[in-house]
């Protein structure tokens, strides 16, 4: 059965109902483990154990969970649209968190493990002081609210298409209050614990109905695998198979953000700074038995990460046949048209799939969405205990008040990151970006002052607390002032007639940033 104008019918509600119910479940189960180090539940247990999982977690679900978190919706959704509106330079990027995860391996997280932190951001205030330690942690805090808002933005798109049919502003609204209230309740009840094990089921979903989608959409083409590649390379918009651009030959080539030399230098320096100084990655590898093992679960989830990157690419290159070369297509060409980039994978979803695997393949996309939700706002409240809560109380808290506080801190933190969703609805429609790019741009507001003073604090003897404060202030300034809006401004009195894109951005913001954090000379350490 296809529908001919899309939408849900009540098999499909049924199978994302009864996904949505046992993920809820397992995150109940998680929650309830009895960890075997410390004889309490996660649900009973003080924060470490809540945050940490007694770092008794197996390396293999760790990599899984690292790679659900960092492809997240903004993959699922925006990795189509990348191909689809592009070509496979995308996938390049990896190469530079290829380069960034070796980096983690060897220089970040045997020192997360040597001085035995809960929060990653303990470490400077172990190397700068504690005010040093706050700082880092509220631009940590400021940051997330910035990468997951937007990545929940992307994925109301699904969710207002299939229960509104609409992605109206009012809509989308909607749907990111409804998405985020239920990736909130199994966080707050399961920890990091329920994060990790729901994180393996969402990817297993999520690869699983991509695979599917892949072979049902290669069967509606009545073409060869010749006349595939053909129609792919003869592009008017250019050869769709390009996967390396290696850029700087004109001043044009900086507004493109996959190029080789973006790669190689600032998408490297991206992919250092969420690896290594963004505890809602970082906090997954610190619940392994041993550095050792930590290190190995983020290389290891980078490699995985690779060939599904590829496969999300290879949709958008076989939508892009499908939806745009009727001439090819023939009697089996969709008798509707796409208006908008960002809806071509849902609308093939929502049209082309039959009634039961419709329903699968929404489930695998908020499977998806749900796995940096949940793991974003279990870093976030791990922050703010290990940051803020503790330090600030003047008497040590227990474990009940520890409990309590955690999970109110969920819960703040999720709506705090409803409202910046919402407020992306507006900004990312304003700014016409694809939604992966406009999802990595904005975490370099963070991004740039946070790796520069964890390089700071593993490379030099310099800095101190207050030239860390004044590098997370450039860093997050420095690159408003790289925003199309502001460049326009200012840039060209300087003979910058030109935009950069974002990995350009990182690596300016990260320079003056480092520039200003090794001014200080005199070191607080405690």
């Amino acid at each position: 059965m296809y529908l001919a104008q899309g939408g849900f019918v009540f098999w499909d509600w049924l199978i994302l109902v009864a996904y949505l119910a046992l993920v809820v479940v397992i995150g109940i189960w998680a929650g309830r483990k009895r960890s075997g180090e410390t004889g309490d539940t996660v649900s009973g247990g003080g924060g470490d154990d809540y945050f940490l999982a007694s770092r008794s977690m197996p390396m293999w679900a760790v990599a899984i969970s690292i790679l659900a978190t960092s492809q997240s919706a903004a993959t699922f959704v925006g990795g189509p649209q990348q191909a689809y509106a592009g070509n496979l330079t995308y996938l390049m990027a990896n190469l530079g968190g290829l380069l960034a995860v070796i980096l983690v391996a060897v220089l970040f997280i045997p020192a997360f493990y040597k001085h035995n932190v809960t929060s990653i951001y303990e470490l400077l205030g172990h190397r700068f002081g504690p005010l040093a330690q706050r700082s880092a942690g509220a631009m940590f805090l400021i940051g997330r609210i910035f990468a997951s808002g937007a990545r929940l933005f992307i994925v109301a798109f699904p969710f207002s298409l299939v229960a509104f049919g609409s992605i109206e502003p009012t809509q989308l609204i909607i749907s990111i209050a409804i998405i985020a209230c239920g990736a909130t309740f199994y966080t707050m009840i399961g920890g990091i614990r329920a994060v990790i094990w729901t994180d393996v089921l969402q990817a297993v979903v999520y690869i699983t109905t991509l695979g599917i989608a892949l072979v049902l959409l290669w069967q509606k083409m009545p073409i060869d695998t010749s006349q595939f590649i053909e129609a792919l390379r003869s592009a008017p918009e250019g050869d769709k198979l390009q996967m390396l651009d290696v850029g700087l030959n004109s001043k044009e080539d900086f507004a493109k953000p996959y190029t080789l030399w973006a790669i190689l230098i600032g998408m490297t320096l991206f992919n250092l700074a969420a690896y290594g100084t963004d505890q809602d990655l970082t906090q997954r590898m610190l619940t392994c038995k041993s550095s050792r093992k930590g290190s190995w679960s983020v290389i290891l989830s980078n490699l995985i990460g690779w060939p599904i990157v590829f496969l999300f690419l290879v949709m958008g290159l076989m939508l892009y046949v499908f939806y745009s070369r009727p001439d090819l297509m023939g009697a089996s060409a969709p008798g509707y048209e796409i208006d908008d980039s960002r809806k071509v994978f849902l609308e093939f979803i929502l049209h082309e799939m039959p009634t039961g695997l419709r329903g699968l393949m929404m489930a695998g996309l908020f499977a998806a969405a749900m796995s940096s939700m949940d793991s974003a706002l279990n870093a976030m409240a791990s922050t703010t205990i290990a940051d803020f809560y503790r330090p600030l109380r003047k008497h040590k808290a227990s474990s009940q008040q520890e409990r309590t506080a955690s999970r109110w801190a969920v819960g703040f933190w999720a709506v705090a990151l409803a409202a910046f969703a919402c407020f992306c609805v507006f900004w990312q429609q304003a700014g016409g970006d694809t939604l992966i790019n406009f999802a990595l741009g904005v975490m370099v507001f963070a991004y740039s002052g946070l790796l520069s003073v964890f390089l700071t604090a593993l490379l030099t003897t310099r800095g101190n607390q207050w030239s860390v404060m004044a590098a997370l202030a450039m860093g997050f300034v420095s690159v408003l002032l790289m925003q199309d809006k502001y460049w326009a401004m200012w840039a060209p009195s300087l003979g910058l007639d030109f935009t950069i894109a974002f990995p350009w951005k990182m690596l300016v913001a990260t320079a003056l940033s480092f520039g200003v954090c090794i001014l200080g000379t005199r070191k607080t350490t405690t």
